[in-house]
């Protein structure tokens, strides 16, 4: 008989990237229990981080969800470091900007001060995970773990495996994701996962009929809502980035093979090179 296989413990999880979906993943980390380091090279960024957190969790005092004493708990249970040597933990997730030689210089460095057991995690929304631990000597502790935005609220996480990841690691993320209060999906590495892959329909061709047929974005987000999506794809888009939507149109496109259907929208670009971003601008498709 085999013996039964062990799953990776987790106690403490490390947060690298201290942005939108890194704060939010630290907090929903905080919020479920673990010890959680939120690391960024950018002090100033972790100051905005805890600020966000505080502001987040002081809401759901205010409704009642939880207590004072658990707010005050879970921001204690969050250490907020500038300091590369800080960051040793159970699973190290990874959630700083989307260009594969920063993940990887990242990830290189953060496997020379953690040891042989230490998970490590990407929340890419569409860099190939195989392209990012390629011949790594860690690549069979390497997956995908991607979350949406908020993290703090949204259910759904992809664990993406590659060929190297080994089954162990896997099943630890999905347990781990359920220890999280989220719903996990695993995929294996593909242009765009499944989500991404899915959605580029959803905003491409709301953009196409903008940019071909004139239509209003507002109309067409309004009748997407009537019928039953949660949002409209050109509030979605201001929500999500414009510059993260459109770098993973752009990847996905490239991946394959460019075909017509999925090429990018020149609206979104001049989005981009506007810096009209969206929610977190303050402007995008929509003034905030």
């Amino acid at each position: 008989m085999f013996a039964k296989k062990t799953l990776h413990s987790i106690h403490t999880i490390c947060v690298c990237g201290a942005g939108t979906m890194g704060s939010g993943i630290a907090q929903c980390a905080a919020q479920n229990g673990f010890t959680v380091i939120q690391f960024d090279v950018n002090p100033a960024m972790l100051d905005k981080s805890r600020a966000s957190m505080e502001n987040s969790l002081q809401k759901l005092v205010e409704k009642q969800k939880i207590s004072g004493e658990e707010k005050t708990a879970f921001i204690n249970s969050v250490s907020f470091t500038s300091q590369i040597r800080d960051c040793k933990a159970d699973i190290i997730i990874e959630a700083v900007v989307e260009n594969i030689s920063v993940k990887q210089q990242l990830f290189d460095e953060l496997s020379l001060i953690n040891n042989d057991k230490t998970i490590f995690a990407t929340n890419t929304s569409s860099i190939s995970v195989s392209s990012i631990c390629h011949e790594r000597i860690y690549a069979s502790r390497f997956a995908g773990m991607h979350f949406f935005n908020p993290a703090t609220i949204m259910k759904l996480v992809e664990i993406i495996r590659t060929e190297k990841t080994s089954e162990d690691v896997i099943e630890t993320l999905v347990q781990l994701s359920k220890q999280l209060n989220k719903t996990p999906v695993v995929c294996n590495d593909a242009p765009g996962f499944i989500v991404n892959r899915v959605a580029r329909h959803y905003y491409l061709e709301a953009l196409q009929m903008v940019e071909k047929n004139n239509e209003d974005f507002r109309a067409i987000d309004e009748i997407m809502e009537a019928s039953g999506f949660k949002m409209g794809p050109f509030k979605l888009m201001d929500l999500i980035g414009m510059d993260i939507n459109y770098s993973v149109s752009n990847i996905v496109w490239e991946a394959l093979g460019k075909p017509g259907r999925l090429k990018p929208s020149v609206i979104q670009k001049n989005k981009v090179d506007a810096k009209e971003l969206g929610k977190k601008t303050g402007k995008g498709f929509y003034e905030y």
